[in-house]
C-alpha cells in the first residue's frame, strides 16, 4: 500500500516511515503551567508506538496572554524545556517525526484563563452571558508575538522535535488575521488587503525559516473555507496564501478540511476535491497533509489518489491508537468507531480529564 512508503517532508530531508500522521488535538493533559504532563506525553508516545509516521502535538501556546484553555502544553519559557525535551525523545524512541504545533489563541485566549484582555486583528465583543470583549492588537503586540513564535520555535528545536506545525487554522489568531470578517484595520496587518491580512502569518514563516536549520520542519496548518462561526476566509484566497508561504519556505501546508474527501463549498458543483486544488497550485515539493474524517484504508487512499502526500488522523487515532500497525498488518482491518466507554478509552492513553472534554462530542462517549 502506497500509505506505508516512505516519504519525505518538503525539502528538509527529513523522512516519514510512512503517510500517516497523528492530527494535533486539544486534550487538556498537560499542567497549568505550560509544562509536561504525564497524561499528555502518555497520550502521544502511545500514539507513536502505534505506528504513526509523524505525530503532531496538540496547539502549544507560545506567550502567556495566547493560552487557549486549562491544561494546554506550553513553549513560551525555558521552564518548559525538561517536558518537551522528554516529549521528543519519548516520540523519537518509536522512529516517528516529532512536530509540535504552536498556537496563539488571540481572540480565543479567555481573559479568565489568561488573566488580561485578550487581543486580537480588530476589536470586537464576543457575545454570550457574559460578553466577552476583545482589543484591537498593538503594534508592540505584533511584534511581540513574532518573536515569540521564533523564540517557541526554537526551544522546539533546542528540545529536539523535527519541527514545528503554526496553527492558522480553527478561528485563532493568525486566522483571525487572515478573515476579512474579523481584520477590519487600517494599517498594513490587515483590512481590505489580502496581503496584509497575510503579512502576520508570512512574517512568521519568514522569521522561522531565516533563524532555523534548513533541515527543520517547518508546516502551517489552514482552514480552507468558512465553517461554522468561523467566517471571512475566501477558498481561493486560501490556496494563495498556501502559495505564498510555500514561497517563504514552508515543507508542509496541512488541510484541516473537517472532512478530507469534500469539494470546496465555493466550488460544490465542481469535479475537484479540497486537495486537488491545493496539490495543483503547490509545488511537488512542498508536502500536503489533510485532515478530516479519515477512518478507513479506503478514505486514506482517496486522500493520496487525490494528491495529498499524507493524511493525518484526528478522532479516529483516539479510540484507534494502533490504526497505521493493524492496517499495515492486515489490509482488511476496519476501525472501531464511537461512541466509546470510559474503560476502552482508559486502556488507550486517554485520561479521564480528556474523557471529560470529549464529553462534548455529540455521541463519542458512551
Amino acid at each position: 500500500m502506497k500509505l506505508f512508503e516512505r516519504v519525505t517532508i518538503g525539502e528538509t530531508g527529513m523522512l516519514s516511515t510512512n503517510r500517516i500522521a497523528l492530527a494535533p488535538m486539544t486534550n487538556m493533559q498537560s499542567n497549568s503551567d505550560g509544562t509536561l504532563g504525564d497524561n499528555e506525553y502518555n497520550w502521544l508516545v502511545r500514539r507513536a508506538e502505534g505506528g504513526f509516521g509523524m505525530v503532531i502535538t496538540c496547539a502549544t501556546y507560545v506567550s502567556e496572554d495566547g493560552k487557549g484553555w486549562d491544561g494546554e502544553l506550553g513553549a513560551w519559557s525555558n521552564n518548559h524545556m525538561d517536558g518537551l525535551t522528554r516529549l521528543a525523545e519519548g516520540i523519537h524512541d518509536t522512529d516517528s517525526l516529532a512536530i509540535l504545533q504552536i498556537f496563539h489563541g488571540g481572540a480565543r485566549a479567555p481573559e479568565k484563563i489568561t488573566g488580561v484582555m485578550p487581543w486580537s486583528s480588530s476589536a470586537h465583543i464576543i457575545p454570550g452571558n457574559p460578553i466577552k470583549r476583545v482589543r484591537e492588537g498593538t503594534i508592540f503586540d505584533i511584534e511581540r508575538v513574532i518573536s515569540d513564535f521564533t523564540n517557541a520555535a526554537r526551544r522546539a528545536y533546542n528540545a529536539g522535535f523535527d519541527g514545528v506545525e503554526i496553527h492558522g487554522a480553527h478561528g485563532y489568531l493568525f486566522h483571525q488575521f487572515l478573515s476579512a470578517d474579523t481584520n477590519k484595520r487600517k494599517d498594513e496587518w490587515g483590512g481590505e488587503s489580502f496581503e496584509n491580512r497575510c503579512q502576520l502569518i508570512r512574517t512568521v514563516m519568514q522569521n522561522l525559516r531565516r533563524e532555523l536549520p534548513s533541515t527543520f520542519i517547518i508546516g502551517v496548518r489552514l482552514s480552507p473555507e468558512d465553517r461554522g462561526t468561523f467566517k471571512g476566509i475566501d477558498f481561493d484566497e486560501s490556496i494563495q496564501t498556501a502559495e505564498m508561504l510555500a514561497d517563504e519556505g514552508a515543507d508542509y501546508i496541512h488541510i484541516s478540511a473537517w472532512e478530507a474527501l469534500k469539494k470546496p463549498d465555493k466550488y460544490k458543483d465542481g469535479d475537484k476535491t479540497i486537495v486537488k486544488y491545493f496539490r495543483e497550485a503547490l509545488p511537488e515539493e512542498v508536502t500536503i497533509l489533510v485532515a478530516g474524517d479519515i477512518w478507513s484504508k479506503e478514505d486514506a487512499e482517496k486522500c493520496i489518489s487525490d494528491g495529498a502526500d499524507m493524511v493525518a488522523l484526528a478522532r479516529c487515532a483516539i479510540g484507534n491508537p494502533d490504526w497505521p500497525k493493524l492496517l499495515k498488518k492486515n489490509d482488511k482491518y476496519t476501525a472501531v468507531k464511537p461512541p466509546y466507554s470510559h474503560d476502552q478509552l482508559k486502556a488507550v492513553a486517554v485520561s479521564d480529564v480528556f474523557v471529560e472534554y470529549l464529553k462534548k462530542w455529540e455521541n463519542f462517549i458512551k
